[in-house]
């Protein structure tokens, strides 16, 4: 018997009703239900679940969104189409298995002896012989010979002109068919099992039950009862954060429209975390350290729970998830960039936020992050720096200082450089940019530098501004040297210092023109030159650096003179950026620098990263001068009552498939037929496969014809 994929006839039923009961019953229904699920499995995968809408509009932009959102794309498997699908395959599959079983029952029973011998004679597998037995005597001896080999047998005696003739009915191989049974009654319990494990049960709550998920914010305390889940409730899987040192007792379940909290029949309180690295910076080890209270017995259980390594308590499975910053202390250390504003420094916890004023202008700063530990690549650069600005193209050379903090094009070198902090600044409108600024100076292409980073969306990469440290190993060189920039007055005494230095024994003409371009280099660096606005600036925010000389040059020098004029011009603003650096120590009481190879690596560094600076944008830099970590557990909890089932299924499955595909359905049959004094033999073998393990087994089968007690013969 084969399988039908034809579904259940209901012959006196209406029609459509007939037709209906018909292709739901069918194996086609199931197997194009099957592949439904199977794609939306796929895009489950590939679309990230439950994450903020704010990520999914970025992403796909506002119409994509809409119309992703109205097909519940964002939460597949909680999608009500989804488990509507998933709740017809079992209907369907269900009904595939009570159209067949009976069937496949009561094949199993038979043995087919009524077969004819005309029927035998059609048979690709068959053989004739002629036995000296008498037919009884051949039939009860092949028979036992079938026994022995693991076939089923039935003897039947017909009575034929001749006298009475025997048939020998043998089959193997029928868990084949039970093998269908298997894999189909399988699936059904995978998604039974599914279903009990999904969000079937909370949904139903939420339609049924008068809950609604929540969609504000504020304290869990203070949640009301319509979005809480008892405690009694039979499936779910939620997250729960613990802090170092408290305890937590309420779950938090991802809904498509906002949260649920579920409440948990005991509270888990935090130790210790735990986390390892490898030397690639990559965490090794999560662990954490806890103690589970139970609140119906107030009971105090200590556990450990790792990664692979859940903990179970009353049912409900508590795995290790991810660690995140429990509302670590920070204290910044606020720089200003350009203005001659003293520093002063502000704290705060991570996740918490506070309020910058400078006169009208007011800025929000949110305290979003904080990493112990960052290990980056930092192999250095070949050959030297490739920082002197008189040796590299001025548009290169912004874009190249623009991106990555550890661009490099050596073998990896992974190192661990530090603390770093993230923080984000909005402004009145609601803009807000996200930095991320190292604690410690970072040793780059034989320089030490702060990487300050910086970006518009979440979805784009930090880029980095490296600010050289001064002889302190401090941002304080630096932040004098721009403070001092935004100073015409100093600009122009600078210009003066150096006209003085390098053209002193000069006629008062050749002064006079050194000054002239002295201060249109400072100026045209400072961005505060009449010149700026008719200049064409592309993308950047605000002309001025490296950028503005390079616009210059190319609005009113002809190309051919570039290169020599671009020289000279960045050797005049060499030496003026100095006598201005040597002028803002002076403002700080400091004794001029020392002319040597600190220094002078110190300058071309710093003539970068004031240029890069008009890309920075924001009026101050907030440097991470000291920390308190606290962190946080981020655990898995779970109650799966279908996770035996689904085993249970998987089991099954594995069954079902290997006897399908591996197991062969053979049935033999022997017709001993009298003739004489001994007996005829047309023996006959059949297979649901057609391979050559049936041809060798029946070769072997034909030995029970005794050959050589008469002529043979095998087609």
């Amino acid at each position: 018997m084969s399988a039908s994929t034809a579904g259940i006839e209901l012959p006196r039923a209406h029609r459509r009703l007939a037709a209906a009961v018909e292709l739901l019953s069918s194996m086609r229904f199931a197997i194009a239900l099957l592949t439904v699920i199977c794609i939306a499995s796929i895009v489950g995968t590939v679309l990230k679940q439950h994450e903020p809408v704010n990520n999914y509009v970025n992403q796909f932009g506002p119409f994509w969104y809409e119309v992703f959102a109205a097909l519940d794309l964002y939460s597949v498997y909680s999608a009500w189409w989804f488990l509507l699908i998933l709740a017809f395959l079992v209907v369907s599959t269900s009904l595939c298995i009570v159209r067949n079983t009976p069937k496949i029952l009561a094949d199993l029973r038979q043995f087919k002896e009524h077969v004819r011998e005309q029927s035998l004679q059609a048979f690709h597998h068959k053989a004739e012989s002629q036995l000296s037995e008498a037919p009884r005597a051949a039939a009860e001896r092949i028979g036992q010979a079938l026994l022995a080999r693991g076939w089923k047998v039935r003897l039947q005696a017909r009575e034929t002109p001749a006298g009475t003739g025997w048939m020998v009915a043998a089959k193997a191989g029928a868990a084949n068919k039970l093998g269908y049974l298997a894999a189909h009654a399988a699936i059904v319990i995978i998604c039974i099992g599914g279903l009990l494990d999904g969000d079937l049960m909370v949904r139903m709550q939420l339609w049924f039950g008068g809950k609604e998920p929540f969609r504000g914010g504020g304290l869990i305390a203070e949640v009301s009862e319509k979005h809480r889940l008892s405690d009694a409730n039979p499936t779910f899987r939620g997250n729960l954060l613990v802090t170092e040192g408290t305890r937590a007792g309420i779950a938090v379940l991802q809904q498509p429209e906002g949260v649920v909290l579920q409440e948990l029949p005991f509270e888990v309180e935090l130790k210790k975390f735990i986390v390892e690295y490898y030397d690639t910076g990559m965490p090794r080890l999560f662990a954490s350290d806890i103690i589970i209270h139970d609140r119906y017995t107030g009971e105090a259980r200590a556990a450990r729970v790792e990664v692979n390594h859940p903990v179970e308590h009353r049912g409900i499975m508590i795995y290790q998830s991810s660690f995140d910053d429990g509302g670590s202390l920070v204290k910044l250390r606020a720089l200003p960039m350009g203005a001659a504003v003293r520093p002063f420094e502000v704290q705060g916890r991570i996740g918490e936020a506070t309020t910058l004023t400078n006169g009208e202008q007011r800025l929000r700063l949110e305290f979003t992050g904080l990493r112990v530990i960052n290990v980056e690549n930092m192999s250095a650069a070949s050959g030297g720096s490739g920082a002197d600005v008189r040796k590299v193209d001025l548009r290169q050379a912004i874009e190249a200082r623009l991106g990555a903090g550890n661009k490099t094009v050596k073998e990896r070198e992974l190192r661990n450089v530090g603390p770093s902090v993230t923080y984000k600044l909005r402004d009145e409108a609601g803009q807000a940019r996200e930095f991320h600024n190292y604690m410690l100076p970072i040793d780059l292409d034989g320089q030490r530098v702060y990487l300050l980073g910086v970006r518009e969306t979440p979805q784009e990469p930090f880029r980095y501004l490296r600010v050289p440290v001064d002889e302190r190993d401090g941002l304080d060189g630096f932040i004098r040297l721009r403070a001092a920039l935004a100073d015409a007055g100093l600009r122009r005494l600078a210009a003066q210092r150096y006209v003085a230095q390098a053209a002193g024994d000069q006629p008062e003409g050749v002064r006079t023109a050194l000054l002239g371009s002295a201060l249109r280099a400072i100026d045209l660096f400072a961005g505060d030159d009449p010149e700026i606005e008719r200049l064409p600036r592309g993308e950047a925010p605000r002309l001025g650096g490296l950028l503005a000389l390079s616009a210059f040059m190319e609005a009113h020098i002809p190309e051919a003179e570039r290169e020599r004029f671009g020289d000279v011009l960045l050797r005049i603003l060499n030496g003026t950026l100095f006598e201005l650096y040597q002028l803002s120590r002076a403002q700080a009481g400091l004794p001029p620098a020392q002319r040597n190879d600190a220094t002078a690596a110190f300058m071309t560094q710093a003539v970068l990263a004031l240029s890069d600076a008009f890309f920075y944008p924001a009026p101050l830099v907030l440097q991470l001068a000291d920390f308190e970590q606290v962190q946080a557990s981020v655990f898995q909890v779970a109650r799966a009552p279908g996770k035996t089932i689904v085993y249970i299924g998987c089991v099954l499955l594995i069954l079902g498939v290997f006897a399908m595909l591996y197991v062969r359905e053979r049935r033999l049959w022997v017709w001993l037929a009298p003739s004489g004094t001994g007996a005829r033999a047309l023996m006959a073998l059949s297979s649901n496969r057609k391979l050559m393990d049936n041809d060798r087994e029946f070769e072997t089968l034909k030995g029970l014809l005794a050959p050589g007690t008469a002529q043979e013969t095998a087609r």
